[in-house]
């Protein structure tokens, strides 16, 4: 068996298109690697949940093209994402694809990794901070916590092309996991619905958050069984990340703490 390293791997036969995981918006939680390569990429390839805080990083003298989806309306749709990525590869560019998060959990990152690859286009990824856990460190709501949760799982609350959410609720149903929802804010009365049905209590604390980790996030604190109506009545700002479980409940205690904390700092400096 011949091991061969990447060192010796045959070089790229154009341009190279870097999949980046922008994290859930402070830019302070990007990598170092994602910001070297965004600010020397040719063009930046980005998502709609992308913040302007981490679009403001992209130099001035680089392309940007958006290819943002909305809700029921892809302007771009993943097909032309794809060709698109592989065309400004064949054009011999560095392309830095900017995906909120991280590529690879939710953000069809490997769907475009294997059109290039296909195409003959060097590939590469770049891991960001996932959504929950940007999330969780904001809020202060851990994801696992002794007593409360041993396991936790990401799911995604939309499918392609608005397919009914056809998840194992049955294993979903679990009060000793915390289960983080994706993209879910369209369907969370029906997603917490289902939970219910299949054993979830209707006074399990769900912990909607908004925008998580920029100057915009809003937390909004509800129960299983209220959690449609709330979110209908806030209409929290995309993108919105619901914490279902236990560890929710620790949001109230934990909020007041830190509060006390803050203002307790503030009166120290100027004492």
């Amino acid at each position: 068996m011949k091991i061969i390293s990447r060192a010796q791997l045959p070089g790229p036969l154009s341009g190279h298109v870097h999949l980046i995981g922008a994290g859930p918006g402070d830019p302070d939680l990007l990598t170092l690697k994602a910001l070297r390569l965004i600010q020397s990429a040719d063009v930046v390839v980005h998502d709609r949940l992308v913040s302007p805080e981490i679009m403001a990083l992209v130099p001035a003298g680089a392309r940007r093209i958006d290819v943002g989806k909305l809700p029921k309306f892809h302007k771009v749709p993943q097909e032309a994402i794809n060709a698109l990525l592989v065309d400004l590869a064949r054009e011999g560019l560095v392309v830095a694809r900017l995906k909120g998060g991280d590529p690879l959990i939710f953000g069809r990152g490997s769907e475009e990794a294997e059109a290039c690859r296909a195409a003959g286009v060097a590939v590469s990824y770049t891991p960001g901070i996932t959504s929950a856990q940007g999330a969780a460190a904001s809020t202060g709501v851990p994801l696992t916590h002794r007593g409360l949760a041993t396991g936790v799982r990401y799911v995604t609350g939309h499918r392609a092309k608005d397919a009914v959410l056809d998840l194992d609720w049955a294993s979903l149903a679990s009060e000793d996991t915390t289960l983080v929802v994706y993209m879910g804010a369209g369907n969370i009365a029906e997603i917490a619905l289902q939970l219910m049905r299949h054993g979830l209590a209707p006074a399990l604390p769900v912990l909607a958050v908004s925008a998580a980790t920029t100057p915009r996030e809003t937390r909004l604190l509800s129960t299983l069984g209220q959690i449609g109506t709330d979110v209908a009545k806030a209409q929290p700002e995309a993108p919105v990340l619901f914490v279902i479980g236990r560890v929710a409940g620790m949001y109230p205690e934990i909020a007041e703490l830190d509060a006390s904390l803050c203002e307790g700092a503030g009166m120290a400096a100027y004492a």
